[in-house]
C-alpha cells in the first residue's frame, strides 16, 4: 500500500457485523442500500478492508448506508476516522497514491468491486458539490445562507433529498437580518418537522444543531422592522423546539431538556404566549416519558395558562391531554378522567384559524392515541388497546413515525392484556413500519413488548415475531 500510515483494526465496525460472515453482512450492507435508493457493491473483501481499518472513513454513499442500517449511531460510534481528518492535506498528497482513495473507500478502478471514491465517482463530485455550496455561503451570504445550505445539504445526505430553501440576496452584511433570514429559519423548523414525521428523529437530530446555532446568532443582528426580528425569535425558539423533539424521539432526554428550555427564554424574552405554550407542551410529553409525572402535570398546567391568550380550543384540548398524562403517570385516575373529558370537549369545538402551525399532527388519532397511553399508564390494558387501535385506524399515512408508534402501543397493551397472539401479529405491523421509521422511542417500546412476549414463546405466532424482532435487533 502506498499509504504509509498503520491501519488499526475496527473493532467496533467488528462488533456491529455480529455473527454474521463477512459475505453476509456485505449482503444486508447492499439490502439496505437498495432500501434507501443508493447503490454499492459491497462484497466480503470490502467489509474486511474496513475491518482491518485500511478504509478509515466511507464514502459518503456508504456512509448514508451504514446509518441507515443502525439508526442513531454516528460514523465515530463504528469506528470510522473524522472525514476531515482523513481528508486533510496529508490525505490529499497521497490521494492518487492510496488504494483506499481520498474518501477511504475504494480506490478508482473499483479493484474489490465497490462504489469507489475517486475522484471522477459519483460521491466525490456530490460531495465537491455540497462542499461548494457551503463554501460559497460562507463567503457571500450571511447567517442564514448558512443555515440555508447547510441544513439542505446534511439533511439531504441523510435522506437523500433535495431542498431548496430561499436564498438571502448574495451581498448582504452578516450583522443585519431581515425576511430573507427569517424565511430561512421557518423553513429550516418546516423541513425538520416535514423529516420526522415520515422517517422519525435518529439520524436528523445532530445535523440539525448546526443550522440551530445559526438562528440564535441572528437574534444578535440587526433588524430594521419590529415584525421582522419577532419572526426570528418565534422561529428560533420553534426550531429549538424542533431539534429538541429530535433528541428526545432519539431517547437524549437531557438534550432534549436543554432545548426545551431555551426555546421557554426564548418565549419569555419575546413575550410570545403561542411559543411559551409550545414550550411548556413539550416539557410536559418529556417529563412524563422521563418518569416526572408531577413536574409533567405542572408543565401542562403551565402551558394552559400560557395558551388562554390564545382563542384555539384544539391547542387547549393537546395541553390538556398533556396534564391528563402527567395524571395518569401519578396514577390519580379521578384527575385523569377529568381530564380526558375537558380535552374531547375541546377538541369537538373544532379547528380554527389561531391554531398553532406545530399542531398539524394533531388530529382524530392523536387524541385517541394519547388517550391510550392514559389508560395504559393507569393498568387499563383492554380500554388502552380499544383506543390504540383507533389511533392506528385513523392516522394519516404522511404521519408514519405516529403511526409506528401507535401500533407499538397497541401491541404492548395487546401483550400486558393477555393477548399474546395479536400483540404478535400488531409487533409485526410495527417491526414492518420501523423499516423506514428511525425512533430510537418506538423502538424502545417495542422491544418491551417483546420481552413481554418471550414467555410465549411456544405460540408459533408469538416465535415468528420474536425471531423477526431478534433479527432487526441485531441489525441496529
Amino acid at each position: 500500500m502506498a499509504s504509509s500510515q498503520a491501519h488499526h483494526p475496527n473493532t467496533a465496525f467488528r462488533q456491529l457485523r455480529g455473527a454474521r460472515s463477512p459475505g453476509e453482512f456485505a449482503a444486508a450492507v447492499r439490502r439496505a442500500a437498495r432500501e434507501i435508493g443508493e447503490q454499492v457493491s459491497c462484497d466480503a473483501r470490502y467489509i474486511g478492508r474496513v475491518e482491518s481499518g485500511e478504509i478509515r472513513c466511507p464514502n459518503y454513499a456508504y456512509e448514508r448506508v451504514f446509518r441507515h442500517m443502525f439508526p442513531g449511531r454516528e460514523p465515530a460510534d463504528m469506528g470510522f476516522v473524522p472525514r476531515d481528518v482523513v481528508r486533510g492535506r496529508g490525505a490529499r498528497e497521497n490521494a492518487d497514491a492510496s488504494p483506499a482513495g481520498p474518501s477511504g473507500g475504494p480506490a478508482g478502478g473499483t479493484a474489490d468491486g465497490t462504489a469507489g471514491g475517486s475522484a471522477h465517482s459519483p460521491d466525490r463530485h456530490k460531495e465537491s458539490k455540497e462542499s461548494d455550496v457551503l463554501r460559497r455561503a460562507f463567503m457571500t451570504g450571511g447567517t442564514a445562507a448558512v443555515a440555508t445550505a447547510s441544513l439542505g445539504a446534511s439533511l439531504g445526505a441523510s435522506f437523500g433529498t433535495a431542498w431548496a430553501a430561499p436564498a438571502p440576496p448574495a451581498a448582504r452584511d452578516r450583522r443585519r437580518a431581515g425576511e430573507a433570514e427569517a424565511v430561512a429559519v421557518e423553513q429550516a423548523v418546516r423541513r425538520i418537522r416535514l423529516l420526522d414525521d415520515r422517517h422519525g428523529a435518529d439520524g436528523i437530530y445532530r445535523r440539525a444543531a448546526r443550522p440551530l446555532r445559526v438562528a440564535y446568532e441572528l437574534l444578535d443582528a440587526d433588524t430594521r422592522r419590529q415584525s421582522v426580528a419577532d419572526r426570528l425569535y418565534t422561529g428560533a425558539g420553534e426550531l429549538s423546539l424542533s431539534v429538541g423533539w429530535l433528541a428526545h424521539d432519539s431517547g437524549r432526554f437531557s438534550d432534549a431538556r436543554s432545548h426545551y428550555a431555551e426555546a421557554l427564554a426564548t418565549a419569555r424574552v419575546a413575550g410570545d404566549a403561542a411559543l411559551e405554550a409550545h414550550a411548556f407542551c413539550n416539557t410536559a410529553f418529556l417529563a412524563r416519558d422521563a418518569g416526572r409525572p408531577r413536574e409533567s402535570v405542572r408543565a401542562a398546567q403551565a402551558a394552559q395558562r400560557a395558551a388562554r391568550r390564545l382563542p384555539s380550543p384544539r391547542l387547549m384540548s393537546l395541553l390538556t391531554l398533556r396534564e391528563a398524562g402527567g395524571w395518569a403517570g401519578l396514577g390519580d385516575r379521578v384527575a385523569c378522567e377529568a381530564a380526558l373529558l375537558r380535552a374531547r370537549d375541546l377538541f369537538e369545538r373544532g379547528p380554527g384559524p389561531a391554531d398553532p402551525e406545530w399542531m398539524s399532527f394533531f388530529g382524530p388519532a392523536e387524541l385517541e392515541g394519547l388517550e391510550a397511553q392514559c389508560w395504559s399508564a393507569l393498568g387499563e390494558w383492554a380500554r388502552a388497546a380499544e383506543h390504540a387501535r383507533r389511533a392506528v385506524d385513523l392516522q394519516d399515512p404522511h404521519f408514519a413515525r405516529n403511526t409506528a408508534l401507535f401500533t407499538t402501543q397497541l401491541a404492548g397493551d395487546l401483550a400486558r392484556g393477555g393477548a399474546p397472539d395479536a400483540a404478535a401479529v400488531e409487533g409485526g405491523r410495527a417491526l414492518d413500519l420501523l423499516e423506514d421509521v428511525r425512533s430510537t422511542r418506538v423502538r424502545t417500546m417495542l422491544a418491551a413488548t417483546a420481552r413481554l412476549l418471550r414467555r410465549h414463546r411456544a405460540d408459533p405466532v408469538v416465535a415468528s415475531f420474536l425471531e423477526r424482532h431478534e433479527g432487526a435487533a441485531v441489525a441496529v
